[in-house]
């Protein structure tokens, strides 16, 4: 049960915005009254050895246009948490189940709650399919686009 003013935070590439991205956020909402996010800057992705399809200002944007979302802030490294937590006055960290375990003894001065992902969907496992995609794939997409278009003007007339 959340307490009257407690703040949550939580941190995210949030690459390739998708349903589990608005789900995870929705859902940490719920456990408090205002929602902070940190959203991975591209230097730091690059430290954890990640690379994003979208800048961090794209991803920025599309996390703070959540109504969920109270205030968004660069995440820029590892051992900043602790600060950001006491920063924002934070009472509860969440975070993707897929880190359960990793911040229970790093975190201090707040509740640490591992939310479940939502299945089926990983921006991993997007980029994973769009990666196996090959100028074959590309083309039946773009011959069924131009069947759909000539369908729609075969309509229109």
């Amino acid at each position: 049960m959340k307490s009257r003013g407690q703040v949550v935070i939580t941190y995210g590439t949030f690459d390739l915005f998708h349903i589990g991205h608005v789900n995870l956020l929705e859902r940490a909402r719920a456990l408090g009254d205002r929602l902070i996010v940190g959203v991975s800057t591209d230097e730091f992705n690059s430290v954890k050895g990640k690379r994003s399809i979208f800048p961090y200002e794209h991803r920025a944007r599309i996390v703070e246009a959540m109504k969920c979302v109270d205030a968004v802030f660069p995440e820029t490294d590892w051992s900043q948490k602790n600060k950001d937590i006491e920063r924002f006055n934070a009472s509860v960290f969440v975070m993707g189940h897929d880190w359960q375990g990793k911040f229970d003894t790093e975190i201090t001065g707040c509740k640490v709650v591992y939310l479940p992902r939502t299945e089926g969907i990983s921006t991993t496992e997007i980029k994973s399919l769009l990666g196996s995609w090959n100028v074959g794939t590309v083309s039946e997409i773009q011959n069924g686009l131009e069947f759909v278009k000539s369908i729609i003007e075969d309509l229109r007339k």
